[in-house]
């Protein structure tokens, strides 16, 4: 048996829940990936897949042999290209995790402009408002915005998190500009429920400040907070790689430019050096090379003043 096409054969069943449509992606019969399959389950001496007649799940078996199926792919494409034979250019696939807004601003493009480099590399980007666990979802590489990293991971600091306070032109119109960081207290702040909360913690001439907000419109979600803002709901402290565009084009507006909002990283978290596929390798890099610096590239675009150090 050929060990690394039964490996494939299983990878391309388990990525897309059906035998039938693994079949047609391989280009072989239904027939030949069954055999494949079992010759697979024999060798190892377990049932790698649980079949029904209306799905196909991984057994517990499955699942812990999967990752390993994926690592010696990768290996085996790796050792062809260190022995000189480059025929097949890098691929497979990468699940990938991050927050909808930065999905949304920064991270989707960059993926389509690696793509186009590497084509062979598909990508699953999921999106969501919460930390996901990187072994139960099976996640290649997270994009995280924090300070604080779970120490069992590992992380490349891609570059700054910068935010702003800004607001839109009409609230401004009605309810006028803060002169001073404790008059946001008067204001409708648009707060983000496991973000900044009812507390935004500002530098203001080497000065520590935390000032207590309240408003009318929360979310666990940038994108809502970014929307509400917009419609002219309140003032609210976004990251400057949401809301660039916004502010050039003059539909927010920034506020209190001497004071500088907390900043954060942006990582790249994975869960291993060890026999980490070429695909993952090749995009970290990208990324790093993209966003890469003190500065990103949306801030080059425009800063505050005060915040250019």
């Amino acid at each position: 048996m050929d060990r690394l096409t039964a490996m494939r054969v299983f990878i391309e069943v388990s990525d897309r829940g059906s035998l039938t449509q693994a079949a047609e992606e391989l280009d072989m019969s239904l027939a030949t990936v069954s055999r494949y399959l079992a010759s697979l389950e024999n060798w190892l001496g377990a049932r790698l897949l649980h079949r029904t007649t209306r799905r196909i799940s991984l057994s517990d078996a499955g699942q812990e042999a999967l990752p390993f199926c994926r690592q010696l792919l990768e290996l085996a494409q790796e050792i062809e290209v260190v022995t000189g034979n480059r025929r097949h250019a890098p691929s497979g696939k990468l699940r990938i995790t991050t927050s909808l807004s930065f999905a949304q601003a920064q991270l989707t493009g960059a993926i389509v402009e690696f793509q186009k480099s590497y084509p062979g590399i598909e990508v699953e980007l999921l999106v969501a408002d919460r930390t996901i666990d990187l072994v139960a979802e099976r996640i290649d590489l997270a994009i995280r915005i924090t300070n604080v990293l779970d120490e069992q991971l590992l992380a490349r600091r891609l570059t700054t998190c910068r935010s702003v306070l800004c607001a839109a032109p009409d609230y401004l119109q009605r309810h006028g500009y803060p002169a001073t960081p404790q008059e946001l207290s008067q204001h409708s702040c648009i707060t983000h429920a496991f973000g900044s909360g009812t507390e935004y913690h500002l530098q203001q001439q080497q000065q520590n400040l935390r000032i207590s907000v309240s408003g009318q419109v929360f979310s666990n979600e940038t994108a809502i907070l970014r929307q509400a803002a917009l419609a002219g709901g309140g003032i609210a402290l976004l990251p400057t790689y949401y809301v660039v565009d916004d502010i050039c084009s003059g539909a927010l507006i920034p506020l209190l430019s001497d004071c500088k909002p907390e900043t954060m990283d942006i990582h790249a978290v994975y869960l291993s050096r060890q026999h980490q596929p070429q695909a993952l390798r090749l995009l970290i890099e990208f990324l790093a090379q993209r966003f890469g610096g003190e500065l990103p590239p949306w801030d080059k675009q425009w800063m505050p003043p005060a915040s250019k150090v």
